[in-house]
């Protein structure tokens, strides 16, 4: 019999319902797997075995004795949720977030805080790269990839504003999903900037995400984005249909090693997929996307950086004064590039059920050098559209990349049963 640590989301709670093992089971081998190997990964700010016990025990719903780990800038009441920011060790939300409250109404367990960038933006924690543990696991959402990746959790939450879902999976080795902005609602998570922060989930198949992510998402009336999907994910992660792919290298390709290159450009021939190419316009997504994210955060979390002074890292207080500089005139023109952008994205990518490029440069970098380039994954955030990272393919260390599937805003289900597709055909 497969280890419970490393059983599906599906299984674990298929068996619980069964009666083959209990939630309160499912958590102690669980912790079991932290407690050997948890000094090694870190990949948790917080964690209670006593506590994470009683939560599975007492668990009611579809989704009883699931554990899922929870990005540090989740909001969980009965849990520390500090953001990342040694300032703010201890403090205590006053309720849960709204993707929190709907995990446990359906009975799933919050196993621990999964470690995250400081304010999930530049400054990383102490997770390592369970692949490699000289390796980065990426950032922001490190904890949550590494977390899955190591058996920690069956699946895990996470953000993106930028890069913070795709990037850590394609170095981890495991599934990851961004919806498009809205299918997942953001009430109770640190807010970057409204335009571009989204929720997203780690698991290790592309059926455990569409489990996880029919039981998320929903509109919110806290979050006025937020919209009910129309349809059932995990439907579509069944659907057999070969899908309508193409793939693409967009403007940032240069960024992405030679070898990253070389072998998405051989999968792509082995599918023989047409090739799509991005209009030229495209290359402004990075500097679009830096005064959105940096308005946000001068924004939202100005105060607290100013709380810090000299003690703040100096990426964040750059990032502040670069925010706080910026003109109205100038945020308005930001946004109205990204809206041409999105118009043009959602009639080049429409015809496609997904379009293959990269998740990241290459393999995990070293620790010693950051967190990995966000690039792959800006111009998808910009949009609002969703992306998956399928683990399909490796480096020249052996190590893992990420295929990242994307396609038009809006286009989940499209999206879902393509990468079900890819996954289920390619993935070691």
């Amino acid at each position: 019999m497969t280890a419970i640590p490393d059983q599906s989301a599906r299984e674990i709670v298929a068996g619980v319902a069964a009666g083959a093992f209990s939630a309160g089971d499912i958590a102690r081998a669980h912790l079991e797997r932290i407690a050997a190997d948890e000094p090694r990964v870190r990949a948790f700010a917080y964690l209670d075995e006593a506590q994470a016990i009683a939560a599975a025990e007492q668990g009611e719903g579809p989704l009883r004795g699931l554990p899922v780990a929870v990005k540090d800038i989740i909001d969980t009441a009965d849990m520390p949720t500090a953001w990342g920011a040694p300032r703010l060790a201890g403090r205590r939300p006053r309720r849960d977030a709204t993707l929190v409250a709907r995990l446990k109404a359906a009975g799933a367990f919050v196993i621990g805080k999964a470690v995250t960038s400081q304010y999930a933006l530049f400054v990383p924690g102490p997770t390592t790269n369970p692949r490699d543990v000289a390796r980065t696991p990426g950032g922001s959402s490190s904890g949550s990839a590494a977390a899955v990746a190591a058996g920690f959790a069956a699946v895990a939450l996470g953000t993106q504003t930028n890069g913070s879902v795709i990037r850590p999976a394609s170095y981890c080795g495991v599934v990851s999903f961004k919806p498009s902005l809205g299918v997942l609602p953001r009430a109770g998570v640190l807010r970057h900037c409204t335009l571009v922060d989204h929720p997203g989930v780690f698991a290790r198949d592309v059926e455990d995400v569409a489990f996880l992510v029919d039981a998320l998402a929903g509109a919110d009336a806290e979050d006025p984005a937020s919209y009910d999907l129309s349809g059932s994910l995990q439907a579509a992660a069944r659907d057999e249909a070969p899908p309508k792919l193409a793939w693409l290298f967009d403007p940032f390709t240069e960024r992405a090693e030679p070898a990253t290159r070389a072998a998405l450009e051989a999968f792509a021939s082995e599918l023989a997929l047409e090739r799509l190419e991005l209009v030229p316009e495209f290359a402004e997504a990075e500097a679009i996307m830096r005064v959105l994210m940096s308005a946000g955060f001068a924004q939202s979390l100005g105060d607290e950086i100013d709380a810090e002074g000299e003690a703040a890292a100096e990426l964040l207080r750059a990032t502040l004064r670069y925010g706080r500089g910026l003109t109205a005139t100038e945020f308005v023109a930001a946004l109205e590039k990204r809206n041409r952008l999105l118009a043009l994205a959602k009639a080049q990518l429409a015809p496609f059920d997904a379009v293959l490029t990269f998740a990241a440069a290459g393999e995990a970098p070293l620790r010693t050098q950051g967190t990995g380039d966000p690039i792959f994954a800006t111009l998808w955030s910009l949009m609002g559209a969703p992306a998956y990272s399928l683990p399909l393919l490796s480096g020249p260390n052996g190590l893992p990349i990420g295929v990242q599937a994307v396609a038009a805003p809006g286009a989940d289900l499209r999206l879902t049963r393509a990468a079900a597709w890819l996954f289920r055909r390619f993935a070691s």
